[in-house]
């Protein structure tokens, strides 16, 4: 029997009751076997191995394959639609753009036409204006040319009526009925002879 080991701090203290271990010739342990037969290593790969069969009888790496393609059929239907859908969004935004340069372009030519038009009207305005003013101007001086003969034609009413009187008074103070009579006489001559 083999002396016994000596107790290191920390250790265990031993049973009294303990077995004690048997060493093998490496001084390592012997490989646990699965169910006593076969040893760890060799069960591990037959369930592998077994598991893989399973795996490859019920077609599973089939079914993974469908999975991804029809995964990939769909990202590929997705990828299409996004591609078109894009192609819809870059030829509206050709059209929206192609849009907002006409409409700029159509407000321009508004407003140069709006703006030759406000021309016109400011010329045509004026033209009128012109033309009231020389219309006014022309019936003012035509209204005060009539006031002046009206003025020159009532001054040479007074003038007459005044002359017509003064010489009435001089007439009568001068002549006589004889002188009267032998201008009447004279007067009738002149109109006879017409």
């Amino acid at each position: 029997m083999s002396e016994p080991h000596p107790v290191l701090p920390g250790d265990p203290a031993p049973h009294p009751e303990a077995a004690a271990t048997v060493q093998h010739d490496n001084g390592h342990a012997p490989a646990p076997k699965a169910f006593g037969l076969v040893e760890a290593p060799w069960f591990i790969s037959l369930a592998m191995l077994a598991v893989i069969a399973i795996i490859i009888w019920k077609k599973v790496p089939q079914a993974i394959g469908r999975a991804l393609d029809s995964k990939i059929a769909l990202i590929r239907d997705q990828l299409t639609e996004a591609e078109s859908l894009r192609k819809e969004a870059e030829a509206l935004k050709a059209e929206y753009v192609a849009r907002a340069s006409a409409a700029e372009a159509e407000a321009a030519a508004m407003l140069e036409r709006a703006r030759g038009e406000a021309d016109q009207i400011v010329a045509k305005a004026k033209t009128d204006a012109e033309a009231l003013v020389e219309r006014r101007t022309r019936m003012a001086e035509e209204k005060i040319a009539a006031e002046e003969r009206a003025a020159v034609d009532e001054v040479r009413a007074i003038a007459a009526d005044a002359a017509t009187r003064a010489a009435a008074r001089l007439i009568a103070s001068r002549h006589d009925e004889q002188a009267d009579q032998a201008l009447v006489d004279q007067a009738i001559r002149g109109l006879g002879g017409r």
